[in-house]
């Protein structure tokens, strides 16, 4: 078994960390200039993409297995570059999220300070830590093998199910019958949140492709925050406490008959109850 190469996962990490600084200063600029700070949203994804491509040139020589590293660039472009043009596309033409609206209602202190402090320092970060299993991927030296290959598969798994929710979704609201309804068809019907989930299940793929040494496990923290994240603040709760809001005993009703977030088949509802679907 190799030694840890701590010194050059070090350096690796510092050179990653002054990459996404760049790039979320240059976002943080461009949103100041339009006054439009949701766009950090679309760029969530392609954060991630950044932090792959200066991983693999960084350790280009003295990195890991090739195969490894290529793959791991490869899945890690797909998820983020999907996500972020999907993202954008629904975004566009629909001025600053209300989210961030309401958030700039609250600036003390200069602009900058506050922004970097309440989105930008927070999503810089986040996008750094997360990403330690594309980082430490990029020195795994041992062959895909077994568990490499069912990281393969496991991150296909969650990229299929978040990129044809995300797509039936679209297509649930650009038919002009479905204003004011709630989507509870095709994956929508096993969980409230197949977007959410298949994005836990692609974290724990890139997770299995950090192991092929022991000290893999290390990353094991990306898909945990990865996953709190989506449960319990930007995504999951925020989401439902917002549709509950707007939607009423609609919404109850299709929580009452659908899985929080892990998929499981529709429960079967009371005779007459109405999802407003």
């Amino acid at each position: 078994m190799n030694d840890v190469p701590w010194g050059d996962l070090a350096l690796n990490f510092l050179i990653v960390a002054a990459a996404l600084t760049v790039f979320i200063a240059a976002i943080m600029a461009t949103a100041i200039r339009i006054k439009n700070q949701s766009i950090i949203d679309i760029y969530w994804g392609p954060g991630f993409v950044v932090a792959a491509v200066v991983s693999y040139l960084v350790s280009a020589g003295d990195g890991g297995d090739d195969t490894r590293r290529l793959v791991v660039l490869l899945l890690t472009a797909a998820w983020g570059l999907r996500l972020g043009l999907y993202i954008g596309i629904r975004n566009t033409g629909h001025g600053q999220d209300k989210r961030y609206t309401a958030l700039m209602r609250k600036q003390e202190g200069s602009l900058i300070g506050f922004l970097i402090r309440k989105i930008y320092g927070l999503q810089g970060v986040l996008m750094l830590i997360i990403s330690i299993p594309v980082q430490f991927a990029m020195y795994q030296n041992e062959k895909l093998g077994v568990i490499g290959t069912i990281g393969i598969v496991v991150w296909a798994i969650g990229f299929l199910f978040e990129a044809v929710g995300d797509w039936q979704l679209a297509r649930f609201k650009a038919d002009p019958a479905n204003e004011g309804k709630i989507m509870d068809r095709g994956l929508w019907a096993w969980t409230r949140h197949p977007n959410y989930f298949g994005d836990t299940v692609v974290w724990a793929g890139l997770f299995l492709l950090a192991l092929g040494e022991w000290w893999g496990l290390i990353t094991i923290i990306a898909p945990l925050i990865m996953t709190k994240l989506l449960l319990s603040y930007s995504g999951k709760a925020l989401l439902e406490r917002s549709m509950r809001r707007s939607k009423g005993e609609a919404f109850d009703a299709y929580v009452a008959k659908t899985s929080g977030f892990f998929p499981m088949p529709p429960r079967r509802q009371p005779s007459g109850a109405d999802t407003g679907a």
